[in-house]
């Protein structure tokens, strides 16, 4: 059964510009977008496609168009129609409702983190020794291990915000934290700034809280341009009236650009004006390399909830996060927990204090894997592909590319057969923009990067001759 249904209007601005220079060929140019889609999770696996004809009405295409496109999905795995029931998304080689991992063979830079910490196995060991103590317990723990949230606590007053334990609630990792906050804080209809581009598993769990989306532009670092944001994002809480705004003022994912200290100020005080709720992820807000003057956290600025987590800091698959605010918002996301899930595992948060304590050192670390990636990607791809523009960040974990075209989707594709899997421009953005960028991890390995580049440029001379394939049964899932 499917899980929703995309209309033709909706579809019609997630295609883009997806037309090529041949009428002849239009059906395999849509089949082409429509498979991107469903691969890098802009289609989700389950989702009902619009009927054939009102797909062409939209698109202003014949029939036959369309119904050639599908024809060509169905054949390729990408699309399942039962009579009655439509045309439904998946994957090829794949129950439908699970995305087939990728392969060994392919390199995933769709996701922008780093590896584990070398001394991960370590810190385990020394959590699994202090487990004990805390068995006589029932282990369901909806709020933070008191030892946790009191070395977060004291890791925000260090960074020049004063902060009791009793402002911190931990969570199953940050992506856990903007869920519970969207659904606990948002009505059904309530609007929610977002930055354009943006994270795109933020807006995702917006949607899903029932909010609508008032996206504001956001500049790479270089721009210069942080001012006119903070007017922008100032007028938005001033027209849409927002309930919430889903920030990244440090390193934005994907942009890297960091809001100035003047501008925060601006931001925070226009939003408690207009009373919007301002969130701000910090999850890579300490991954500097080379960034003076580092400012303090957002919260230091105004009012403001700041979540953050050790995903993009210590490893992925230690699945901590946590949210700093007010008492009483503490409590309502207490209180709004249980239905979705009855507290964050033991073992990971004594493992996660040991790594607070150690966090200038795990950062240190970071810092220097961080300046290689980056120092080598921006050399490699200057020499190799010098037409693209690659904005030089100070930290973080992505650059943002300047393709020079809007290509990025196509790029996509022809990465895949260069054994690369890439997560297009439009995916950080909710209206099929951003077809000129490519975001690009720098929390590379030298070989990784070295590898990453040679399929790029691959990829990108075979865009104006051959048609891109891909490999069945790959989803890019963008971190």
């Amino acid at each position: 059964m499917a899980q929703s249904t995309l209309t033709a209007r909706a579809l019609d601005t997630l295609l883009g510009d997806w037309r090529g220079a041949d009428p002849a060929s239009a059906y395999r140019a849509l089949a082409e977008r429509l498979r991107l889609l469903v691969l890098d999770g802009r289609i989700p696996v389950e989702t009902r496609l619009p009927a054939e004809r009102d797909l062409a009405d939209r698109l202003d295409l014949s029939r036959t168009t369309v119904t050639n496109a599908y024809r060509l999905l169905r054949e390729q795995g990408y699309l399942h129609s039962v009579r009655g029931s439509g045309s439904v998304a998946r994957l090829p080689g794949a129950p439908t409702f699970l995305p087939a991992p990728p392969s060994a063979e392919y390199l995933d830079l769709s996701k922008a983190a780093p590896p584990a910490l070398p001394w991960l196995g370590e810190i385990a060991r020394a959590a699994a020794d202090d487990l004990p103590r805390q068995l006589g317990d029932s282990g369901f723990d909806p709020i933070g291990l008191p030892e946790l949230r009191a070395a977060l606590a004291d890791r925000y007053t260090a960074r020049g915000l004063p902060t009791s334990p009793e402002q911190i609630m931990v969570t199953i990792g940050a992506q856990h934290a903007i869920a519970l906050i969207a659904r606990t804080v948002v009505g059904r209809g309530d609007r929610a700034v977002i930055e354009a581009p943006t994270y795109p598993h933020a807006y995702e769990a917006l949607r899903m809280a029932g909010a609508r989306l008032v996206p504001v532009p956001v500049q790479p670092q270089e721009s210069g341009e942080a001012d006119d944001e903070a007017a922008a994002l100032g007028r938005a809480f001033g027209y849409a009236n927002p309930t919430i705004a889903y920030l990244m003022p440090d390193f934005q994912n994907p942009t890297g650009r960091t809001m100035p200290a003047g501008a925060r100020e601006l931001v925070l005080d226009a939003a408690a004006r207009q009373g919007t709720l301002v969130i701000a992820d910090e999850t890579t807000a300490e991954l500097d390399i080379d960034r003076s003057d580092p400012p303090l956290p957002f919260a230091a600025y105004g009012p403001a909830v700041l979540i953050g987590s050790l995903g993009k800091t210590v490893w992925g698959g230690l699945r901590i996060g946590w949210i700093r605010a007010e008492r009483p918002l503490i409590r309502r996301l207490v209180a709004a927990r249980a239905p979705g899930d009855l507290g964050t595992p033991i073992l990971e948060q004594l493992m996660a204090a040991r790594l607070v304590e150690r966090m200038d050192e795990v950062l240190e670390h970071r810092r220097e894997q961080l300046r290689v990636g980056r120092d080598r990607l921006e050399a490699a791809l200057a020499e190799s592909i010098p037409e693209w523009h690659v904005p030089h960040v100070d930290g973080g974990i992505a650059t943002w590319v300047q393709l020079g075209a809007p290509v990025s989707s196509q790029l996509a594709l022809a990465a895949r057969t260069q054994r690369l899997v890439v997560a297009a421009g439009p995916r950080f953005g909710i209206d099929g923009a951003f077809e000129r960028f490519l975001r690009l991890p720098i929390c590379l390995t030298p070989d990784q990067v070295d590898a990453s580049v040679r399929g790029l440029a691959a990829a990108w001379q075979s865009l104006g001759s051959v048609p891109a394939t891909a490999e069945p049964g790959l989803l890019a899932e963008v971190v």
